[in-house]
């Protein structure tokens, strides 16, 4: 499955209407008709995403909301407010209450569905750097665990990209009143020399620009390095939802609709800068603790000891959710060859550029670790035989298909074999997964290298996973 939705609405032909869209999409879907139920099935059910209806008699969808971001076990979950409330009060009201959108009903399947494939893909990168910083813990190199995403925002550097001067002047006014500093550009050339030069909290991209495509900027903005982990704020008009959906698909963080209301522009900003900076939290507090530890020194990979602490932790945690995940396990064609020709510095550098390779074609999620000379096991969470099979062809041709640059004279060619397996439950120990996947990683040898092997499908066919070109508005895998 993709992920587990939690739908709350006190209507049942509402709830019903939005459990035949989502299913349809094939996403798990979990109700609720009350507040009070909605709380329970969150902490039962682990959904990825909770899509919330205010007006619910007794508790309301602002309550809920509430205790559902006041309670660490389920503050980290996004909230999707669907109301038929159309005041902007009430959409700040939810912002503040710690929702992540509003839709209005009736629903805009293009909007809802942009929306949750958004939030979802945010979801699953932070439960990954929990669940890194949670392995941390258990290890005894982090002492403790960051359980919010709340804090007080300081002032902020934010760049903003538009060229009407109205909404500049409200913007500026706007921002500039909360202590933040503003820089302002009228084209994407511009935008793009600014990001380059400096890191900003936030950059607010207009989607009206007289002479530029900005989804084609947000693209830019979120593939390039420096800005990739810089939240976009999207503005456009009603008219605009389709756009604002291709935003939203390209990785683009939030929008907001014109005419700009002052409070919920800053509300979505402060949202954005909040996740931001607790994203950054977690990843440097696991990254400085972790990187002598836990790490191998010559590739920089997780080490033996970190990954199998960690597959543990998400196999058990498969058991909750009911997902899947992939392991492969591969290591490099004739490496004994490569040092008994060349050398073991040649060696150590061919080590280092197969690591780099690896984790290039890999998904941000993803976890690569060395476990042995030139053995290497990639775990792939929340990932299906399709994707897993797409994953590992993928790797294999990103070795294949470019030289090796090393010391030596020459550039070495090297192929890789790899055996894969997906897991499901939580009834497997680390030396069964490993095994299993070793069992395949054999075949692979056996059957001429340079390949895939999956367990229960055998060899894959290089064919039928060629590369393809991506629509530009295509997600990450």
């Amino acid at each position: 499955m993709t992920a587990r939705i939690l739908v709350v609405d006190d209507i049942l032909p509402n709830v019903k209407l939005l459990e035949a869209k989502l299913t349809s999409e094939y996403y798990d879907v979990v109700t609720a008709m009350s507040g009070e139920e909605a709380l329970e099935k969150a902490k039962e059910t682990n959904p990825d995403l909770i899509l919330l209806d205010i007006m619910m008699p007794g508790m309301d969808g602002f309550e809920v909301c509430q205790r559902l971001k006041a309670d660490p076990v389920t503050t980290h979950i996004p909230v999707v407010m669907v109301t038929a409330l159309t005041d902007t009060h009430d959409r700040v009201k939810g912002l503040e209450c710690g929702a992540d959108d509003f839709l209005s009903k009736p629903v805009n399947d293009t909007a809802l569905m942009a929306r949750v494939r958004s939030l979802i893909r945010l979801k699953m990168t932070i439960d990954e750097w929990r669940a890194r910083e949670l392995t941390a813990t258990q290890l005894g190199v982090i002492q403790e665990v960051s359980s919010s995403a709340n804090e007080d925002i300081q002032p902020s550097s934010i760049l903003l990209l538009e060229d009407m001067d109205f909404e500049i002047s409200k913007i500026k006014d706007t921002l500039e009143s909360k202590g933040h500093t503003l820089t302002i550009v009228s084209t994407g050339l511009d935008a793009v020399k600014k990001t380059s030069e400096t890191s900003y909290d936030l950059m607010i991209i207009s989607l009206n620009l007289q002479n530029e495509d900005g989804v084609r900027l947000c693209s830019h903005l979120r593939s390039n390095e420096k800005t990739r982990n810089t939240p976009i704020l999207m503005i456009g008009g009603e008219e605009d939802i389709d756009v604002i959906a291709r935003g939203l698909e390209i990785g683009a963080h939030d929008y907001i609709v014109r005419p700009i209301d002052r409070h919920e522009l800053i509300a979505r900003m402060e949202t954005q800068i909040h996740r931001k900076h607790f994203q950054e939290r977690l990843r440097s507090s696991y990254e400085v603790s972790l990187s002598v530890a836990l790490t191998d020194t010559l590739t920089g990979l997780y080490n033996r000891r970190y990954f199998e602490v960690h597959l543990q932790k998400l196999i058990e945690n498969n058991a909750d959710s009911g997902k899947t995940l992939g392991v492969l396990y591969t290591d490099i064609d004739h490496f004994k060859n490569v040092n008994d020709t060349y050398g073991h510095t040649v060696g150590d550098e061919v080590l280092k550029i197969f690591s780099k390779r690896l984790m290039e074609n890999l998904r941000g999620f993803d976890l690569v670790a060395r476990i042995g000379g030139e053995e290497f096991v990639a775990v792939l969470p929340d990932t299906d035989a399709k994707t897993a099979h797409i994953i590992s062809e993928r790797l294999r041709r990103s070795i294949m298909d470019t030289s090796f640059n090393t010391s030596h004279a020459e550039p070495l060619s090297i192929t890789t074999s790899i055996g894969g397996v997906i897991i499901e439950g939580a009834d497997h120990t680390i030396t069964q997964v490993l095994e299993r996947a070793d069992t395949q990683l054999y075949m692979a040898k056996h059957g001429g290298r340079n390949t895939v092997f999956f367990e229960g499908t055998g060899q894959i066919d290089p064919a039928q996973y060629a590369p393809q070109s991506r629509p530009l508005t295509g997600t990450n895998d």
